[in-house]
């Protein structure tokens, strides 16, 4: 099965983007905090991922929410070849959301 749940704030506003296809695409990065407490200062450390949406999703995520909303993602991990002058150069993981849930908004906008 392959299924990923995250829950974090968003680190800047989404911007959709339309492919020459028609497609509606967004990319957010999202700041999701350990649950665990690590380091030299045994703070809680942030991880930060690059997460793609399509159509729909993509949309609503551009019209309802800014940076620093809260945000929960259920998505699928897939993996991409980067290739450049016909060689592959590196592989690495895609984040595809399939679901998401608006969470809240930042403590400034309830203000």
């Amino acid at each position: 099965m392959n299924q990923l749940i995250l829950v974090g704030r968003l680190v800047s506003d989404p911007e959709l983007t339309v492919l020459e296809s028609g497609m509606k695409v967004s990319t957010i990065n999202l700041a999701v905090k350990r649950s665990f407490k690590s380091g030299e200062n045994n703070q809680y450390e942030t991880d930060f991922f690059k997460c793609t949406l399509w159509s729909g999703i993509a949309e609503a995520t551009v019209s309802y929410c800014k940076k620093g909303y809260t945000v929960g993602i259920k998505a699928r991990i897939q993996q991409r070849n980067f290739i450049q002058e016909e060689k592959t150069i590196f592989s690495y993981p895609e984040i595809i959301v399939e679901k998401i849930t608006f969470i809240n908004k930042n403590a400034q906008d309830n203000e």
